[in-house]
This record gives structure tokens, sequence and C-alpha cells, in this order.
């Protein structure tokens, strides 16, 4: 795994896409901060460029580099679910790449419970994309082998961490200052969240 890895950071150095498991599927990676980079990564997907996804960041300074604020709601949420499969929509500073950034100025960040995604954005020092590793409109990868599948000849490097478990992928949700907007079910559901939140917080 070790050569594995040495060879993942060196891609992503390159500026090329990988394939990494995260606690939920496996993922799209590259450089978050590479304009060019995240281009690869919405073409390999082929996905709606307005329709920006996730990134991974392995510590609080890191996410601090990305985002303008951290609501209370959302430090509650962090101190609860972090690492783990809970995304959230924070509003995102100024010079973030814009394909990263949705309509209303948010980004979606989390820290990953898988440890080797965790330790590829540690070494890399910066953050990396994390849509999952499938053709859009087509069943998330939870093994190494359907992620080649879909992208043989097409990306290099596949990081092998065993069959994942997840169906459905993070649960997304917008943070404002006294709600949560669910944007999109995962393997966290809102029952969970309330237990944190309270109730009447969560909006889907």
């Amino acid at each position: 795994m070790a050569d594995n890895l040495s060879d993942a950071l060196a891609a992503l150095n390159r500026g090329d896409v990988i394939v990494f498991p995260t606690e939920t599927l496996y993922g799209l990676g590259a450089d978050a901060l590479n304009f060019t980079a995240v281009e690869k990564v919405f073409q390999l997907k082929g996905r709606d460029p307005h329709n920006p996804f996730p990134v991974l960041v392995s510590d609080r300074a890191m996410l601090d580099s990305l985002v303008t604020e951290i609501p209370p709601l959302a430090e509650k949420l962090m101190a609860y679910f972090w690492p783990g499969p809970l995304t959230l929509v924070l509003p995102a500073r100024a010079d973030i790449p814009r394909p990263l950034v949705n309509a209303t100025g948010g980004i979606g960040v989390r820290i990953s419970g898988q440890p080797i995604a965790t330790e590829i954005v540690r070494i890399l020092g910066r953050p990396l994309t994390a849509t999952s590793a499938n053709p859009s409109g087509q069943a998330g990868a939870r093994t190494v082998a359907q992620a080649i599948a879909y992208f043989s000849g097409k990306i290099d490097i596949f990081v092998n961490g065993g069959e994942l478990t997840s169906l459905t992928g993070s649960t997304v949700a917008e943070v404002t200052a006294n709600k949560l907007k669910i944007i999109r079910a995962g393997d966290i559901a809102k029952r969970e969240l309330e237990k944190v939140t309270g109730k009447g917080v969560v909006v889907t």
C-alpha cells in the first residue's frame, strides 16, 4: 500500500486524478486547489459543472483555509459526526475554484473516517476532491474492480481499500445560522442529525 500511496501522491501533485477509498464509496481524487485537475474530474464523471462536488480536508486548519466562517451549528455537528460521512456545506472563501462552489457560495467539506483517505489528504497538504468514482447516473463503485471497469484507460492510479459498505454515500447538508438543509440524503439519517441539532432545525 505504501508504494501505491506514493504513486497516488505523485499523481496528485502532477495534477492527475486518482481513485481512492472513502468511508462511503470509492472517490475520484484530485488536488481541489488545482483548477485544471478539478476540471478533469468533471470531465471523467460527465457531471454538470454547475453541480459541485465535495472535498476532504485533514484537519481544522485546512478547513479554515477553505471557508469564511463555521457557524455554531456546524461546530456541534463536526464535533459529533467527524470524521465520518457528513458533508457540510459552508461559506467558501473567494479564492476557491468556482466549480467547487454552489449557487449560494458554499463548498461541501468533511473529514473522512477512512484512514487511507485522510492520510492522502494529510500528506498532500491540500484538500482532495471526493465525488464518487462513477460516471454520472451510474452506481457508485464499492470495489476497485468496479472503479476500474468505469475508468480503465482514463485513470492510472487506483488505491485499494477493500470492499466498501455504503449504499448511498455521505449525507450532504448546508448550514445556515440556525438551520441545516439536507441537500442529499446519505449514510447519516435525518433522525441522527436531530439528536445533535434538536427538533425543527433539520429541513429537507
